[in-house]
């Protein structure tokens, strides 16, 4: 697994898994802001742009999130966060192993699988792959996302490096995952966050979570869509992390 580090202080690290789809760029700027104070890692998850293997599953992931804390960090973390994918890598992570942060942050992670919508995924993008490429098909997409429009560059160069088959395992992974019952146990502060122009799923994701998990406390977000909080609020999700490890301490 391939890593970027921003900060030096092991003691005190924060992991943050970027969504599907996006790379380690998710969360460059909020890094920056707390390089100062943490150790901040950003993984780049199998599949992805930059990445050293192909995505294979959810569950994959999380093994190897957690083989990284052992092997470099003493096995846990202060807080893991994560966004859509990355966050659904998160909780897998924390159902397998409760005790490996102090706290969570999941931002826009669906636990409620749609068999229509993965059922779809293979032959919408075997048809409609080759488009990716197309620079005006890319800023419609990204103009979709609501991203703000300085990261376009580096969202077009890395969707672009994405084989289709990560792409369609990645994508068949998030739309089939279900939150495991084991995550009960987990001993950190669970924080989620939603954006409330969210799509419904998300949003009884989001309530799911806080039901399941003993620990967990809902952040909705007024006004934002998917995925806006980390890409374009980077103050904000500093602050909210700070916050966060300040009640944890």
């Amino acid at each position: 697994m391939k890593v970027l580090e921003f900060g030096s202080d092991r003691g005190k690290t924060i992991l943050l898994l970027h969504g599907g789809g996006l790379s380690w760029w998710n969360y460059r700027e909020a890094a920056r802001l707390l390089e100062h104070e943490y150790c901040v890692i950003l993984p780049v998850l199998d599949g992805h742009a930059g990445s050293d293997r192909p995505f294979t599953s959810i569950e994959d992931n999380a093994e190897e999130i957690l083989a990284f804390l052992d092997e470099r960090c003493g096995g846990s973390a202060l807080l893991i966060g994560g966004l859509s994918l990355g966050g659904q890598i998160l909780l897998e992570v924390l159902s397998r192993r409760g005790k490996v942060c102090r706290a969570a942050l999941a931002e826009s992670a669906s636990v409620i699988p749609s068999r229509l919508t993965n059922a779809l995924i293979a032959p919408a993008f075997g048809a409609s792959y080759g488009l990716i490429r197309n620079r005006g098909f890319a800023k419609a997409q990204f103009k979709s996302l609501r991203i703000k429009s300085e990261l376009f560059e580096e969202y077009y160069r890395d969707t672009c490096a994405i084989r289709k088959e990560d792409m369609i395992s990645f994508m068949k992974a998030s739309t089939s995952y279900a939150l495991k019952d084991s995550i009960r146990s987990a001993a950190a502060q669970v924080h989620v966050c939603f954006g409330e122009r969210e799509t419904g799923v998300i949003r009884r994701s989001a309530e799911k979570i806080c039901q399941t998990v003993p620990s967990c406390i809902l952040h909705p977000l007024p006004g934002l869509n998917h995925g806006e909080f980390s890409l374009n609020h980077p103050e904000r999700y500093a602050d909210l992390i700070r916050r966060i490890l300040a009640g944890v301490s």
